[in-house]
């Protein structure tokens, strides 16, 4: 396999004082006519928000000189995945996020031709590919087990309970509210148990729907015994939680779904350090991108399924890639290279989260590299048209 140098000027669409960002790598960012980008902005940079930190969300117009316009504020979010700020699958002109009213944490549906608002009682972490159901899990959980991924201002009553059988994954119907429990850290702890995992802290992380939304993976994680580190489980299930799957793979990171029954997942062992193909409620897995993808990052697959866009964490110099790989002809293009300050690191990290826009020829990125932190885009057309 080749590795190739084609460096892409990055456009700036953001600018300071104020600093700009997305979030995660996995959602709707661009609306369906690839006008208008979603952003997230906030003062500040150096710091953990707090409950009472609010962020301003809003949408940048490509047409009128990346204007930034305001839609939204909230006060339920983190530096890794924003506040889940995203387009509503199948509409126009519906976005969504999550926020805090009172002493719960929940979301909000937005029309932004209309102004319009619907609050939800749950807080969303990832929607079907219809548009109509959502997954939410206990993000005060998760801000204590996860920093960077969870809310702060609320305190979960519920941590010193190892595991459970009343928190979990949630699913919720955007249009009524209704909501369920639908599996319990209890339960997963009950399936494929280990030892180490008697005296932990358990929690859920990651959950994304397969495109048909009947299934959908998550992670299940758990403290080691030192409490610096942790233990991670690949699963997926059905919508309604049943027919749980427990992959026999240790340690996979980051994961998007490569088609409605397979997986592309970074995860260490098995084979070494690599990207994997898995197929969902099996163990049977091949390597891709053997030799040069080779290091984590937050991957994505192309709309027409021929390319892998992904980015690397800093290597000693502080730099970071920008990859898309070549499926069908195993070639990794570079397409650039972005520096990390030192201070960004753990939980204020801005990893780069490339994201394709809907017709696959550009990327929007987040970085630091100019020491604030704003979003880019990079014009990938003429790799993705002419190889």
């Amino acid at each position: 396999m080749n590795k190739i140098i084609k460096s892409i000027e990055p456009i700036q669409i953001t600018r300071g004082p104020k600093h700009h960002f997305f979030g995660y790598y996995d959602k709707h960012q661009w609306d369906e006519t690839d006008r208008y980008i979603l952003s997230n902005e906030v003062d500040f940079i150096d710091r953990s928000p707090g409950g009472d930190d609010q962020i301003i969300l809003g949408m940048i117009d490509t047409q009128r000189d990346y204007e930034f316009i305001p839609l939204s504020s909230s006060k339920a979010w983190c530096w890794q995945q924003g506040t889940m700020f995203q387009w509503i699958p199948g509409s126009k002109t519906r976005v969504i996020h999550n926020d805090r009213i009172g002493d719960r944490f929940v979301s909000i549906i937005i029309d932004v031709e209309t102004g319009k608002r619907k609050v939800l009682p749950r807080p969303i972490y990832t929607l079907s590919n219809d548009g109509k159901k959502a997954l939410s899990l206990n993000f005060s959980r998760l801000a204590i087990t996860r920093p960077g991924y969870g809310y702060n201002g609320l305190r979960d009553w519920r941590i010193e309970q190892k595991h459970p059988d009343d928190d979990g994954i949630y699913i919720m119907d955007l249009e009524s509210g209704d909501h369920k429990l639908i599996i319990s850290l209890d339960e997963i702890v009950a399936i494929k148990h280990q030892d180490n995992m008697d005296d932990a802290i358990h929690w859920f992380n990651h959950l994304l729907f397969n495109p048909t939304n009947e299934r959908f993976i998550f992670l299940h994680r758990w403290n080691t015994e030192d409490k610096k580190s942790f233990y991670t489980r690949l699963c997926t299930a059905d919508i309604n939680g049943e027919n749980i799957f427990v992959s026999d793979i240790l340690d996979g990171s980051h994961f998007i779904w490569y088609d409605n029954n397979h997986i592309l997942i970074w995860a260490r062992g098995y084979k070494g350090n690599a990207y994997y193909i898995i197929e969902d409620i099996t163990d049977d897995i091949k390597i891709i991108g053997e030799g040069v993808l080779d290091r984590n990052g937050h991957c994505t697959v192309s709309p027409d399924g021929r390319w892998i866009l992904t980015d690397e964490y800093p290597d000693a110099k502080g730099m970071r890639p920008l990859i898309l790989f070549d499926i069908e002809n195993n070639i990794r293009y570079d397409i650039g290279y972005f520096y990390s300050p030192p201070e960004f690191h753990g939980e204020l990290r801005c990893d780069l989260h490339p994201r394709w826009n809907r017709a696959g020829n550009k990327v929007c990125i987040d970085s630091v590299h100019s020491g604030e932190r704003q979003m880019y885009i990079l014009d990938i057309g003429d790799i993705v048209k002419c190889t």
